[in-house]
């Protein structure tokens, strides 16, 4: 096993541990190790809520979801000698749930939760639709998810961090803000916001000192979405065996990582759409000097996936075009035709007797395939979701005979939004 550089002790707070990461990203939070080009470690992760999602059959845990506290990440780790415009290579040697734990109060301890976050807290892909909080617990067998929250439904993991990059200059930094609050500015009222600002009172900044503390946690910039650095974009395919090119900013890169997902269907659609949960992970790290220029990676990470997926032979697909539920035609909105594609496959599910919800919370959970399916037809946008077949315990394509009818247990958890 590669030395493990961030420990996580299970029965304390994210806060309590003898080395602290952080939740927002700024340049100054100071590195918890320094690794030399060419070295493997492992990195103990919490899940992005610190154990504020719990393992039963309520989803006012979900409603409330503490959101000004994530995500939980780990790190920052410092690559000596690297550089602003190197490129920082990330190998994903391994990854998995907190190990040595068949069950235990926090997600990874041999269960995982899918949520639908309430409009008013944080909300989803489909908020309109979808106003009210949900939850599904999903329970691991191996590399296996089942949930009784969604019953007659299976199928293997493919384990992946939703969040990892490098940090950001102050130059880049002023950039995320000043971008971001224009957008807010227009339209500064909207649920749920356009983006979301500095937040001081929740900032989590590692080691960092107290007389800068205030000021740093006034411009750290929340994690939330994917940027220049990497960050949280929650691609399914940054599995086991994974290579990852980051774009350097700051001496060091100063890695940071967390959110780790047992499962994710492509787009994450509730928000809280993967199997989330704690757990490990193996890096192998190194660097490309002047790399950012040598082969134009200015602003985005380039991956090579791993090759651990799921193999499905047979897939069910559904296409949605970019004209709204009220019938009006937009242009080429790949957003919409996406939605679209989603709320079509969840109706076609209630068919067999899941309620909306489970529909959607399997959406965001399984190994689904989402796909731009044409982007030049104009007026229309064309998306598509592919439902692996196999993940049923019944037949789930149409047929003459009608859909079967499935039992669908206790059902998601639900509470109103407010």
């Amino acid at each position: 096993m590669p030395e493990l550089l961030f420990p996580l002790d299970s029965s304390k707070k994210f806060e309590d541990q003898e080395k602290v990461g952080h939740n927002r990203w700024h340049p100054e939070i100071p590195p918890v190790a320094s690794v030399k080009p060419g070295t493997s470690f492992r990195v103990d992760c919490r899940e992005w809520f610190d154990g504020a999602i719990v393992n039963d059959d309520s989803a006012e845990d979900i409603l409330n979801a503490p959101l000004l506290t994530v995500h939980k990440l780990s790190g920052p780790f410092a690559v000596e000698g690297v550089q602003p415009g190197d490129l920082l290579v990330v190998d994903i040697l391994d990854v998995g749930p907190i190990p040595m734990e068949d069950s235990g109060p926090l997600a990874g301890q041999g269960w995982g939760y899918t949520g639908i976050f309430s409009r008013n807290n944080g909300g989803g892909f489909l908020t309109d639709q979808f106003p009210d909080a949900y939850k599904a617990i999903w329970d691991f067998t191996g590399q296996t998810a089942t949930s009784r929250h969604i019953p007659h439904v299976s199928f293997t993991g493919l384990i992946h961090p939703g969040l990892m990059g490098t940090a950001p200059s102050a130059k880049l930094l002023a950039k995320w803000n000043k971008r971001e609050g224009d957008l807010i500015a227009t339209d500064p009222h909207r649920v749920p916001p356009l983006a979301l600002p500095p937040e001081a009172e929740h900032a989590v900044l590692g080691s960092l000192a107290a007389e800068d503390f205030d000021r740093v946690a006034h411009e750290a910039a929340r994690t939330a979405p994917p940027r220049e650095n990497g960050g949280n974009q929650d691609i399914k395919n940054l599995s086991k065996g994974t290579r990852i090119f980051y774009p350097v900013f700051v001496d060091g890169a100063n890695l940071s990582l967390g959110d780790l997902h047992f499962s994710q269907g492509d787009g994450e659609i509730t928000f809280c759409g993967a199997i989330e949960m704690g757990g490990f992970i193996d890096l192998h790290v190194d660097v490309i000097k002047g790399g950012m220029e040598t082969y134009g990676v200015s602003e985005n990470a380039i991956f090579m996936p791993g090759n651990v997926e799921p193999q499905f032979s047979q897939w069910l697909a559904f296409s949605g075009t970019s004209v709204t539920l009220d019938g009006e035609q937009r242009y080429l909105d790949s957003h919409l035709s996406y939605q679209r594609a989603c709320l079509h496959a969840i109706d076609y599910l209630a068919k067999f007797g899941y309620s909306p919800e489970q529909a959607y919370l399997l959406l965001g959970a399984a190994p689904i395939e989402g796909r731009l399916s044409g982007v030049v037809d104009i007026p229309n946008s064309c998306s598509t979701v592919y439902i692996p077949t196999s993940i049923f315990d019944f037949d789930v394509q149409p047929s003459a005979d009608g859909p079967f009818q499935i039992t669908p247990g206790i059902g998601a958890p639900r509470a109103a939004n407010q």
